[in-house]
């Protein structure tokens, strides 16, 4: 689920994450080691947006440090005879062996982002009015390399990234100690726990057990734990100072 700068939605994590972290992928994403040897940007998208279409033709300007193709036109069929055809799927690990990984919403935020961060390569986020849920933790020139959404300074963002390489390593680096510490299965169940206590204590009315509704019960696992994960406000100004490197 996410939000945007214009609404009061209760943001919780996507049904991707969860259904990940359901399955214990998070233990598959620690794996991701690659050499990255390919020094451009591999994306593959479906053509939802302005953004979309904006890098699928940077990609063409610009081959040399983009390999950028459309996968599905959806509602946009008839963008198909200009921009097509479309390109295959490959799989999502594959886009590790390369340095950078290019993140752009759709129709909504992307939610492969969580996926970039935890692989081993440098991402390259769009600015974007959606958020999901972890956001507000991320800082940009720490975590990621902050895009403006026009992609106008894809380009630019690129090659610093290539001229700056043990910097842009350790982007990567921040970005994929981020996931470990902040989006693994734990922290995505801690943070509904944490969202669905505060909710209760906001409620104005008795709760009613109605008669369709069923018990689950808990398993007494003699821990006295409880979550403490709360979610932090999101940053509303991009940082563009390199300096916090």
């Amino acid at each position: 689920m996410v939000q945007t700068n214009h609404s009061a939605d209760i943001v919780l994590p996507t049904y991707e994450l969860m259904e990940a972290s359901l399955e214990a992928m998070g233990r598959v994403s620690l794996d991701m080691m690659t050499a990255q040897s390919n020094s451009e940007i591999e994306w593959k998208g479906k053509f939802k947006s302005c953004s979309g279409e904006a890098s699928h033709n940077a990609g063409k300007e610009h081959p040399d440090l983009m390999n950028a193709s459309l996968t599905n036109f959806f509602f946009f069929r008839d963008k198909e005879e200009i921009y097509g055809p479309k390109a295959p799927h490959i799989s999502f690990f594959k886009f590790f062996d390369y340095k950078y990984q290019l993140n752009i919403d759709g129709t909504v935020a992307a939610y492969r982002f969580p996926f970039l961060l935890a692989g081993d390569s440098v991402v390259l986020k769009v600015d974007s009015p959606y958020i999901e849920h972890f956001y507000g933790n991320l800082k940009p020139w720490r975590h990621y390399i902050p895009v403006q959404s026009n992609l106008e300074d894809l380009v630019e963002k690129i090659n610093w990234a290539m001229d700056h390489d043990e910097e842009a390593k350790l982007i990567g680096e921040h970005g994929r100690k981020f996931a470990q510490e902040n989006l693994m299965p734990l922290d995505v169940l801690c943070y509904h726990s944490a969202v669905l206590m505060e909710w209760s204590k906001k409620l104005r009315y008795p709760v009613k057990i109605r008669s369709d509704m069923e018990l689950v019960t808990q398993t007494d696992t003699n821990r006295n734990t409880i979550c403490e994960c709360k979610p932090a406000p999101r940053q509303t100004k991009m940082v563009r100072d390199k300096r916090e490197l």
